[in-house]
């Protein structure tokens, strides 16, 4: 007390005059009531001062709300939140859990202000004889305000302070308790308190509460039902029925008693009620909360992923998992589960769980980028053989693995390339088992590029001298090196960037070194590679994978979600063309050939990394592409022969006989009910390409085939090893492509010198004739008859010479 002032009579008379006061005139005509507990020692003074600088108003924030994840077809995949709590309307509640939770909790409710003085006295008097807090003598409108100030609170310093049994907060509580009276209808507070109330087991709201602990919404519940969770929000941990059933069956009673003492139902109702169980524990229901509960926990923590980079719901991705979580959102995305269910069986037919290596397979439709699918070996989870690695996408996130080098399917993005700048699909390239590539320049986008060692061989069997179609059949290395270093390495480089492909790990470009075409120039994912290959088979449509279809919040408001990202990457021709080389992949003498099924055009390519630590097959119809991988996912890599696939040891490891037939068997299944797809054939214009006549260069010396080849505008090179050949020895044998094949401009064309094996010798001079021989004349001894050589007329006559 400041000196000069008059003295202020005791607080604790001050508070029971007021109090009796307030309760006279039926209303807290003061606007304020002061605590009943603590309240030794505090001036009145104190009380004033506290009160002066109080605001007026109470801000709640949005009921926390949980955020349903859901399919396509509308199926549930993954419910998130802080607390479960779904808001209803005051109609939406059984009335028989208005009455009981009034009758237990403040009976005089409709009849008081925001302070119950009758219950406030009473309490204030059992505590004051028993020096502490012994009874509580909040009104429901005192515990919505308590609740919300929790509900506000972020920090465990802030939640202190909301809960503190202090004299400030009291009086704070009050007074927003007085605002609220002010602000809202009876009504209107009693539906707010009991969506906002603890109903324990995580259940927040009686909506919520009457789901998981009957099975029944709120407007359902029935006498015992409703006593059970007015009883339980004095102590929802205490008097929890899964818990504490004969604990929560003695508080539940004492809501029945309550409810008959005033009249709402009669004894024989309360004893009836009475007699029932208090929860039928078969009827229980939880609900799962996290992608960890979700039937599909990959894709589940990639759509929150995704979620959380959406700049509409936090600044930060802290802020917006938390907006997630308390939202209510409604989130729909492409998963189709029947697709899913495609992937996953194919994934549980060819790979165990307990593998060695990790499968993996993604399903995207064509034309729309919409993921069906996704699905892989490892289970979800942090135990022993578990994991929470998505092999799948890209390391966008903590799941994300972050893809593997994907070998020979980055020789669709070759193909396209070529197939663009003109090269026809019989382009021939001689292409050897083992090609000495160290030193060789390749152009890339900014300037060139080396391998001082270097000296790729070929996988498979090829022919010597294949064109574009035989290379994509065999998958012949040495011929798409070759062609890759003639068309440039910068448009396979630009095509890749177009179709979405770069690196998973480090969200960077990919690199353009020699071996690109081989798939080593980046970390590549399932996701990535199939949403790539889509866009061949949607005639060179490109769009961006999309996971996420539609948000809405609890109130059916859209939320701002990227949309369908689609833009021209390819010409139709082009597209066509790679599809029309990529389906000879999938015949009988492919390396897909033994994946091919059904009636609808197919086309794919297979993929092997340097020592079999990784194995791919990419393909696709016009309705669905998919790409699948086996790998090695644990450091450090080793080669997958000798390592489990389903559950057995591998002793080959190839993209058509390990990748293929988990996307055989996915395909199959996805594409099954689906109406025959074909592919449009391309034009004679992009099968013939756009080429130059190459000239006639057998038997000219390399230096002159070279000049001539440059005046042409064609780059020339000569072939380290001379050939067997008709053509003198040292002159040109033959080119690669061939002259009668054409090569278009700017291309390289190989010199193959001749070692004059099969020349023939020179021809010698020609033999003069032998001059004509006269017979000598032979004179018959006498006596005989004379006559000419050979003349019939005499028969008898001897020839010449006897």
């Amino acid at each position: 007390m400041h000196r000069g002032e008059p003295a202020r009579p005791h607080v604790v008379q001050s508070v029971i005059l007021f109090l009796l006061v307030s309760g006279l005139c039926g209303a807290l005509v003061a606007g304020l009531a002061l605590p009943f507990a603590g309240l030794a020692g505090v001036t009145t003074e104190k009380a004033h001062d506290t009160v002066q600088y109080l605001p007026q108003d109470l801000k709640t924030e949005p009921l926390a709300q949980k955020s349903q994840i859901f399919a396509a077809d509308g199926s549930l995949i993954a419910t998130l939140y802080q607390e479960n709590r779904t808001p209803v309307t005051l109609k939406q509640i059984s009335p028989l859990m208005l009455k009981a939770i009034v009758a237990i909790e403040d009976d005089r409710f409709y009849e008081h202000g925001a302070l119950d003085a009758k219950g406030t006295l009473r309490a204030l008097l059992r505590n004051q004889s028993q020096g502490s807090v012994q009874q509580g003598g909040s009104s429901i409108t005192q515990q919505y305000v308590k609740l919300s100030l929790v509900a506000k609170a972020r920090t465990p310093e802030e939640i202190q302070a909301a809960t503190a049994e202090t004299y400030e907060r009291k009086v704070a509580e009050l007074r927003y308790a007085i605002a609220v009276e002010k602000q809202y209808s009876k009504d209107e507070i009693l539906n707010r308190y009991l969506n906002l109330a603890f109903f324990g087991d995580r259940s927040y709201g009686v909506e919520a509460a009457a789901m998981h602990y009957f099975g029944v919404h709120a407007s359902k519940l029935n006498l015992p039902q409703a006593a059970l969770l007015a009883g339980l929000v004095k102590n929802p941990t205490g008097y929890n029925p899964t818990n504490n059933p004969k604990r929560a069956k003695d508080r539940r009673d004492v809501v029945l008693r309550r409810m008959q003492e005033l009249g709402i139902v009669t004894a024989k109702e309360a004893r009836q009620a009475i007699s029932t169980p208090v929860i039928d524990p078969a009827k229980v229901r939880n609900v799962p909360n996290g992608c960890a509960n979700s039937k599909y926990p990959f894709y589940c923590d990639y759509i929150v992923s995704k979620l959380k980079e959406n700049r509409a719901f936090g600044k930060t991705k802290e802020d917006a998992e938390n907006y997630i979580e308390t939202a209510g959102l409604i989130v729909r995305t492409s998963l189709d589960p029947k697709v899913q269910k495609a992937a996953e069986a194919s994934i549980k037919k060819h790979s165990k769980p307990t593998d060695s290596a990790v499968a993996a397979i993604t399903i995207v439709e064509p034309g729309t980028g919409l993921v069906k699918a996704m699905a892989q070996s490892r289970p979800y989870g942090s135990k022993k053989g578990q994991t929470s690695y998505n092999f799948n996408v890209e390391k966008s996130y903590p799941g994300g693995y972050g893809g593997f080098q994907n070998g020979s399917t980055m020789k669709a993005f070759t193909i396209a390339a070529a197939i663009s700048k003109g090269v026809p699909m019989t382009y021939r390239i001689n292409s050897p088992q083992t090609l000495p590539l160290s030193g060789k320049k390749f152009s890339t986008c900014t300037g060139t590029t080396v391998d001082d060692d270097y000296n790729p061989v070929n996988s498979t069997k090829t022919i010597a001298d294949p064109s574009m179609l035989d290379a994509a059949k065999a998958s012949t290395n040495t011929y798409f090196l070759q062609l890759s270093q003639q068309i440039g390495l910068c448009p396979i480089a630009t095509i890749a960037s177009k179709l979405g492909m770069y690196d998973a790990q480090t969200m960077q470009p990919l690199e353009q070194v020699v071996s690109f075409t081989l798939g080593s120039a980046g970390l590549i994912t399932p996701l990535m590679l199939s949403n790539a290959y889509a866009t061949f088979a949607a005639r060179g449509m490109y769009c961006k994978p999309q996971l996420i279809t539609a948000i809405t919040t609890s109130k059916g408001k859209a939320v701002p979600t990227p949309a369908p990202s689609c833009k021209r990457a390819l010409s139709p021709t082009v597209a066509d063309g790679v599809n029309y080389v990529l389906q000879k992949v999938m015949e009988p003498d492919g390396t897909g050939g033994k994946l091919k099924f059904g009636k609808s055009d197919l086309a794919g390519k297979t993929g092997t990394i340097d020592s079999n630590k990784a194995v791919w097959f990419a393909g696709y119809s016009s309705k669905l592409a998919a790409a699948s991988v086996v790998a090695d996912a644990s450091p450090p890599y080793d080669d997958l022969i000798g390592q489990t696939l389903n559950g057995k040891k591998m002793r080959d490891a190839s993209g058509s006989g390990t990748a293929g037939p988990i996307w055989e068997s996915a395909m199959q299944a996805a594409l099954a009910g689906l109406p025959t797809s074909r592919f449009v054939a391309p034009d004679d214009k992009t099968i013939r390409g756009n080429v130059k006549d190459l000239p006639y260069l057998k038997g000219m010396p390399p230096a002159e085939a070279i000049a001539k080849l440059a005046q042409l505008g064609f780059k020339a090179q000569v072939a380290p090893a001379p050939v067997d050949s008709d053509a003198q020895a040292g002159t040109v044998a033959y080119t690669s492509p061939r002259q009668e094949d054409g090569a278009p401009e700017g291309a390289i064309v190989t010199l193959f010198l001749s070692n004059g094996s099969k020349a023939l010798p020179p021809t010698p001079p020609p033999t003069p004739p032998m001059p004509p021989i006269t017979p000598p004349t032979i004179k018959p001894p006498p006596g005989f008859p004379t006559c000419g050589p050979w003349d019939p007329k005499y028969p008898n006559c001897r020839r010449g010479g006897g």
